[in-house]
């Protein structure tokens, strides 16, 4: 309605500023790993809590995926921050899951047709499965023919390892599940502690050496090149990987060798397991931990001359 005649109008008020766009979220800040992985551990042992008071099975899954990709996802963040914030959150992230799932896929089928129970077995378990995280990088990648470089090489080849350990570990504590022990929450939660400590020196530490030495063999047009250097590292670490996975076999041989009477070694030589004793549980137990020890140490002291020299900037 217009004013009435006669009178001066009043002048309307001007609207108010909008306010200025936002600006995009910052790259996460320092630390931000580790306060993910306090946060994520008591959400997990607050999900234990729950679930065995409660006897609730719905609370399973939450269970078993936060346990199983907890570490994995920290420590891929710290990668990230470490060596990788030029890479962008969505490449990480696209190694991590995609390269993590088609790893697993392709191990698993590599492993059913091509393995059979013999001395090599696990020398075969860490040829594919090295093989098969390199070739999921190496795939995800394809369409980034810039990225290349010892430090890029690190941080997307850890994520690679990271995913292929959390989807992995997710599947190891699902089956725990149906033990025949009686105890599958127990079962669960005790897969879900060992993997998840053993995690950083498993998967994610040896693909992050293999991607190291892929990256920075890469060419400029983007093609990935088997050099001496990329196979050289692909066999030391199928060979940790194989180490690792033995270490409790050859515990096992070390202490009959060393150790075992004459009825043992019948019971042993006819295929059964004898009884250990005292003596030879606690020397089992030395080597089977004092093994993983040595082999993880192998791998962090091969990892940590790698970051020492993306730290100084060398190029490859």
């Amino acid at each position: 309605m217009s004013d009435a005649p006669g009178r001066p109008s009043r002048p309307r008020p001007a609207p108010a500023p909008e306010p200025p766009p936002r600006a995009p979220s910052a790259a996460p800040r320092p630390g931000l790993w580790w306060r993910c992985l306090l946060g994520g551990l008591v959400l997990w042992v607050l999900a234990v809590v729950v679930t065995y008071t409660t006897q609730n099975s719905n609370l399973l899954p939450t269970l078993i995926l936060l346990g199983s990709f907890l570490v994995p996802c920290c420590f891929t963040l710290w990668a990230y921050e470490k060596h990788g914030r030029v890479l962008g959150v969505d490449l990480l992230l696209g190694c991590f899951v995609v390269g993590g799932i088609l790893g697993v896929l392709g191990a698993s089928v590599l492993e059913y047709y091509l393995l059979h129970p013999s001395l090599t077995l696990f020398l075969g378990v860490g040829l594919i499965e090295e093989a098969v995280k390199a070739l999921a990088l190496m795939f995800v990648l394809r369409r980034y023919p810039d990225v290349r470089g010892l430090r890029a090489g690190l941080v997307l080849g850890a994520a690679v390892g990271f995913g292929f350990a959390a989807f992995e570990s997710s599947g190891y504590a699902f089956n725990a599940l149906f033990t025949l022990h009686g105890r599958p929450l127990r079962d669960l939660v005790e897969t879900e502690i060992l993997r998840g400590v053993l995690a950083p020196f498993g998967h994610g530490l040896w693909t992050a050496v293999l991607g190291a030495a892929l990256l920075s063999d890469r060419g400029r047009d983007g093609r990935f090149r088997l050099t001496g250097r990329v196979l050289g590292t692909y066999v030391g670490v199928a060979v940790l990987h194989a180490l690792w996975d033995s270490v409790n076999g050859i515990a096992v041989w070390l202490v009959y060798a060393l150790t075992a009477n004459a009825q043992q070694r019948a019971l042993f030589d006819s295929g059964y397991m004898p009884h250990p004793t005292l003596e030879q549980r606690h020397l089992y137990t030395l080597f089977s931990d004092g093994g993983l020890i040595v082999v993880a140490l192998l791998g962090v002291v091969w990892l940590t001359a790698l970051t020492r020299r993306a730290g100084r900037g060398s190029t490859p």
